[in-house]
């Protein structure tokens, strides 16, 4: 099984974030977003990987060439234009060929690893594919499902008047992809000016007669939002610290002097830090050098220099230069003061 991973997109969401880099390149938790995803997949051990890029394509092959090419077979596929999710699948018909695919979303981390999700659609048995889905509380914002006799009968991108409130969850097993290509090249042929949608393009296997089933997916991971990244941040870090994969200290690889390290965090190679408190729930990338300041729940970019500052809940890109100053206080009994 070959897994497409379409990460082309400019992640207009995460502005001004993703002005100088990718969406899935987004720093949290201690690694891009991309990384988290590529290691939930080591045990599914596919074929090969797909990874459709476009927007600052450099930085995504420079990192996943160098921090993955000896773990999985992986292949780049440019999308030129930006015409929609499944216009990106289509642009990865060659590199497939024949072979059963799975796709999943470049911005959404799954708590489960994808073989999980290979076991329930495995055990689906008999299908075209399956799609997995959870029940959401606006159904009119997502792809929504609607089943019949244990198939999928309907599939809507953003119903209007939704008869169902399972929504499509962003990960998709197709085990003949031929007809999926045929629908997707006809999409092209008569396009006019909407996006190529994936879910028309499903909804036509199931207009075929293709029979497509369904399973549930629990928890996941919002990295396509600028409002849920800390969460995500807060969540991940909390599951590194449990998996041991964090240490207690948080700042294996930095050079931290009369300074305190609240876990879980997670501190990149290169880091400075000086007589300050990071953490809880932070991370912080690769050779930034942070002096006088406390930081807690937020996420700090590489190559940024801090000092003299209070910070919470922020988030600070690459190569930032953030500089405070301290205040003195003589401040008498049964005070109260608020900055």
């Amino acid at each position: 099984m070959k897994v497409i991973i379409p990460v082309a997109g400019t992640g207009t969401r995460l502005y001004p974030h993703t002005f100088t880099k990718p969406k899935p390149m987004v720093f949290i938790a201690g690694k891009p977003v991309i990384g988290h995803i590529l290691d939930r997949m080591v045990d599914l051990g596919p074929e090969e990987i797909i990874l459709v890029v476009g927007y600052k394509k450099e930085q995504i092959i420079s990192y996943v060439d160098s921090n993955y090419s000896d773990i999985f077979n992986i292949t780049y596929v440019e999308q030129n234009e930006q015409l929609g999710l499944g216009h990106s699948i289509y642009v990865t018909r060659q590199a497939v060929g024949d072979s059963p695919i799975m796709i999943t979303l470049g911005d959404m981390i799954f708590k489960s690893g994808y073989q999980d999700f290979y076991k329930k659609h495995f055990n689906n048995g008999e299908c075209a594919g399956s799609i997995g889905v959870w029940e959401v509380d606006t159904p009119e914002k997502y792809g929504i499902v609607e089943l019949n006799d244990g198939y999928i009968s309907k599939m809507v991108e953003k119903p209007k008047q939704p008869v169902s409130n399972l929504g499509i969850a962003g990960v998709y097993f197709i085990k003949h992809p031929a007809p999926l290509f045929t629908i997707l090249e006809g999409m092209m042929d008569n396009r006019r000016e909407n996006e190529i949608q994936l879910t028309d393009a499903l909804q036509g296997m199931v207009d075929m007669g293709l029979q497509l089933k369904h399973f549930y997916v629990s928890s996941w991971y919002d990295c396509g939002h600028a409002s849920s990244l800390l969460e995500t941040n807060k969540v991940l870090l909390d599951e590194l610290k449990q998996t041991g994969d964090i240490d207690e200290g948080g700042c294996d690889g930095c050079d931290a002097v009369d300074s305190v390290i609240v876990s879980p965090t997670a501190i990149g190679r290169g880091v400075i830090i000086r007589n300050s408190v990071i953490g809880p729930h932070t991370s912080i990338a690769d050779d930034t050098h942070i002096e006088g300041s406390i930081i807690s729940n937020s996420i700090v970019g590489s190559g940024s220099n801090l000092t003299n500052v209070n910070l919470r809940s922020s988030i600070i890109g690459d190569s930032v230069n953030v500089s405070g100053k301290h205040n003195s206080l003589n401040i008498g009994d049964s005070s109260s003061i608020e900055f």
